[in-house]
């Protein structure tokens, strides 16, 4: 009968430690905070840069392929003006396909790049999605170029400043410029490096688009 009882003390006691051991190392554990992202892509498609728009609206599949399905994407044609043709899911690929196919075929008629105006669009709805809980991001796919009415264009004087205030509301916003000749890129840099820092401020010319994803997916937050 001892025997027993010691035996069953030992195996209680085993059986404490063993339970002890398992709920320290839960506690120890943490959950990811997990914050669904907003990407407003704005996509050039006028004259200039036509030659470059098929592979540019596959990467943007492909960095759609990466996003969360929590995660919510607008997407801002720009060529002569600037508007939306999709907002919704990332994983929408069917949908997405379809808008892009629809309104970002070549149109003679439209001479010039809105870029200014399709990056005042996306910012508001940064801004508006920050609102609802969502890290936002800007993706800029094109080559930059200015063309047609210079009051749609970027000012690059006073969009550095811009960018400052929309980070005041959201700090977490993230950048990307791909596409454009590296000596583009390099103004990008200089003028709004020192702004959203390393981390969230993503630049690639074509050659290197595909390494600059992951950079990406971290500025985001994942």
């Amino acid at each position: 009968m001892n025997k027993r009882l010691i035996t069953l003390g030992i195996v209680i006691l085993l059986a404490c430690i063993v339970v002890k051991l398992i709920w320290a190392g839960l506690k120890n554990i943490k959950v990811d905070d997990f914050h669904p992202a907003a990407v407003m892509f704005v996509v050039d498609s006028s004259a200039s840069n036509q030659a470059s728009l098929q592979s540019q609206k596959k990467f943007l599949k492909q960095m759609c392929a990466q996003l969360d399905p929590e995660d919510q994407i607008k997407i801002i044609k720009v060529s002569q003006d600037a508007y939306i043709i999709y907002e919704g899911s990332p994983q929408n690929s069917g949908g997405i396909t379809k808008s892009m196919e629809a309104f970002t075929q070549y149109a003679p008629e439209d001479k010039g790049t809105a870029y200014g105006d399709g990056v005042k669009k996306a910012l508001s709805y940064a801004l508006s999605m920050k609102k609802d809980g969502y890290v936002p991001a800007v993706v800029i796919m094109g080559d930059l170029e200015n063309e047609g009415a210079s009051d749609k264009q970027i000012d690059w004087n006073t969009l550095p400043e811009n960018i400052k205030n929309v980070k005041k509301y959201a700090p977490d916003i993230a950048f990307m410029f791909l596409y454009a000749h590296p000596q583009k890129l390099d103004m990008v840099k200089e003028k709004l490096g020192g702004i959203l820092g390393e981390s969230k401020l993503v630049l690639a010319p074509e050659q290197n688009v595909d390494k600059a994803l992951r950079k990406f997916i971290n500025a985001i937050g994942r």
